[in-house]
């Protein structure tokens, strides 16, 4: 990888004689107006500079390859005795704006000084660019940006349509025909870890030919954007129609760059962009890095236009509300997002995403996969949570955290939260019930009302990965190679409605009001239990698939009963923890704590007892436990 190229040291070096004669005839025409004190000498002679130095260059960026910038010279000169009796001199240093323009396109062969000034500290560059030629772009200003690069070359996708009508999409190909790209379908590399190249002059590139399952060097003519065609097989239209206006991008903005690395570095020739979203090419890594990230952050921006996008999304908001009859705007987030996906021609991570960034905080909890299965779409109010939080967690992850942190293990210890759909959720009616498969589901309430009902919890991506990755992951959640440090937000607590949480209260009485009437009698505790969940031996057995009898004596201590045999039936009793653990105690299966499967045994005996047991058992199959 090359070093970091500085516009700054080009400019000092190629261009040191000019600085030097622009100093010369500046001192030469302003000796008289710069108000020198001399201390040593009697009578000034003629000024002769010992040195010019470029101390900084501000560089603005203009139409084409042009550029202006503003050099800050520092000139220390030498002003001698003028009466030759003497032989002292004095040294003095002032500092000059040294205004100039070019053309970066032809090596800055057009090279003009056209003012030269004292310096006041202040620089004219109203597009700036930064020493490596990278745009300066404010994250508040990226759409702005956008919208100026389609007013530029594709300004009808700026157009508002109206409601029925389907928006104007940026088409990649009318977008590289207008640009004067051409688009090249061939693979890259051979296992397709390189996704997209753009081409900025003529040169022999190695390719791999998957006839022969091989490299080959290959003739590419400039301004050509390669596109491994296996994209089309491994990814849908929306990530292919991002890598070709992604490169778009590179062409527009980041020229200048690609220059300056072709007068450091002849053999230059492309921008290169890997599967995992980092840039690799012969540009230095400062620079690949900026301009990756302006890239990432511009082409969803430029597919999807913010006031055309917004616009949209409430059209079909209101349309899907109103055919569905819906009362929450989460209800049709899906459709919402699944619509905008074919109408802009991106993906549903990437619609999903710029809701987010538009305000629409709805679409945060819809398409979401963890465990395996989709999370179901969920909403709450808005700025409920930062961008770096999360109601959603995998169960794993919520196993460490109530292991870790004691502030979640009270909450959870009683089963006042309970873990369903991957969310801490309040064990309240409002909240939880059983669906038509006898599973615990979150409520039609509940998901629109997550801030109400279910806890918070903090993410941090722990791999090594750039930050400005984290918006996407953070919302995506999907399965990749980034990993996540889950930590529950210790201190804030959503508040659950008092109604509901009085009759929590009043559940736990019951609860506790069992407990106190258990013995250490386990005959006592079973008769006692089963009377309060108005079953029988043989309702239990054929609750837990086991003979009554079995169950019996097992509770007479004719048999000694295993941990998993103890859980068995206390999952199929669904007994609170405060219940669970007294009689895992009376049963003499105590849980060790050193043990795994006891671990999660455990876990489910906290978090998971009011669901059917077929549910627990699935639960507990994805980490190896079998009761």
């Amino acid at each position: 990888m090359a070093n970091t190229r500085s516009f700054t040291e080009y400019v000092a070096k190629t261009f040191d004689n000019q600085f030097w004669v622009a100093a010369e005839t500046y001192l030469d025409e302003n000796i008289e107006s710069l108000d020198i004190e001399l201390y040593r000498i009697r009578k000034a002679g003629e000024p002769e500079i010992a040195d010019v130095k470029v101390e900084h260059v501000w560089v603005d960026d203009l139409p084409e390859m042009k550029i202006q910038f503003d050099v800050a010279l520092s000139v220390t000169f030498e002003i001698p005795e003028a009466d030759y009796h003497y032989d002292d001199s004095e040294e003095n240093t002032i500092w000059l704006m040294v205004r100039c323009s070019g053309d970066i396109g032809c090596n800055l062969e057009d090279f003009n000084i056209f003012e030269v000034s004292s310096y006041t500290g202040k620089n004219c560059a109203k597009n700036p660019l930064d020493d490596s030629l990278v745009p300066y772009i404010p994250y508040e200003k990226l759409d702005e940006v956008a919208t100026a690069f389609l007013e530029e070359y594709y300004p009808e996708a700026l157009k508002i349509t109206q409601y029925g009508q389907d928006p104007i999409w940026v088409d990649p190909n009318i977008l590289t025909e207008r640009l004067g790209l051409t688009i090249k379908n061939q693979r890259i590399r051979e296992d397709s870890s390189v996704f997209g190249q753009i081409y900025f002059v003529d040169t022999e590139a190695e390719m791999y030919d998957s006839n022969i399952q091989s490299n080959v060097t290959m003739h590419i003519e400039g301004k050509t954007i390669v596109v491994d065609p296996y994209m089309y097989l491994l990814r849908n239209l929306g990530s292919v129609n991002n890598t070709i206006i992604h490169e778009c991008v590179h062409w527009v903005k980041h020229r200048k760059v690609f220059e300056l690395e072709k007068l450091y570095n002849e053999t230059a020739s492309h921008i290169s962009c890997e599967v995992k979203g980092g840039a690799i090419s012969t540009v230095s890594k400062k620079s690949t890095e900026w301009m990756e990230k302006q890239a990432n952050q511009l082409t969803p921006r430029i597919q999807m236009p913010a006031e055309p996008f917004r616009i949209k999304a409430n059209q079909y908001i209101a349309k899907f509300m109103r055919e569905s009859n819906a009362r929450h705007t989460v209800d049709v987030m899906e459709q919402v997002i699944t619509a905008l996906e074919t109408s802009f021609a991106v993906s549903k991570q990437a619609a999903k995403i710029r809701l987010v960034e538009l305000g629409f905080e709805e679409a945060i909890g819809t398409y979401t996969y963890l465990d395996g299965h989709y999370v179901k779409p969920h909403g709450f109010r808005k700025g409920a949570i930062k961008i770096n939080q999360t109601f959603s967690l995998s169960a794993q992850d919520a196993a460490i955290e109530r292991f870790v942190n004691p502030e979640l293990r009270a909450l959870t210890a009683n089963g006042d939260y309970l873990f369903v759909d991957n969310h801490f959720v309040y064990n309240a009616p409002l909240y939880v019930e059983y669906d038509e498969n006898g599973r615990l589901a979150l409520t039609g309430y509940a998901r629109s009302h997550m801030d109400e009902c279910c806890l918070v919890f903090d993410m941090r991506i722990t791999s090594k990965i750039e930050n400005i990755y984290h918006t996407a992951c953070f919302l995506n959640r999907e399965a990749s190679d980034i990993t996540f440090e889950i930590k529950y937000h210790n201190g804030y607590q959503n508040a659950p409605q008092e109604r509901q949480i009085a009759m929590r209260k009043k559940q736990q009485e019951e609860y506790i009001e069992i407990r106190k009437r258990m013995t250490d009698d386990p005959e006592q505790c079973m008769q006692l239990l089963l009377d309060w969940r108005k079953m029988s031996y043989t309702d239990l057995g054929l609750e837990i698939d086991r003979d009554p009898k079995t169950i019996s004596r097992t509770v007479k201590g004719l048999t000694s009963p295993k941990v998993e045999t103890a859980a068995l039936i206390c999952f199929g009793l669904r007994l609170p923890p405060i219940i669970s653990e007294k009689l895992m105690s009376v049963l003499q299966c105590p849980l060790n704590h050193l043990n795994t499967d006891h671990q999660w045994i455990n876990e489910a005996l906290h978090i998971k007892y009011p669901e059917p047991l077929w549910a627990v058992q699935e639960y507990l199959s994805q980490y190896g436990v079998e009761i």
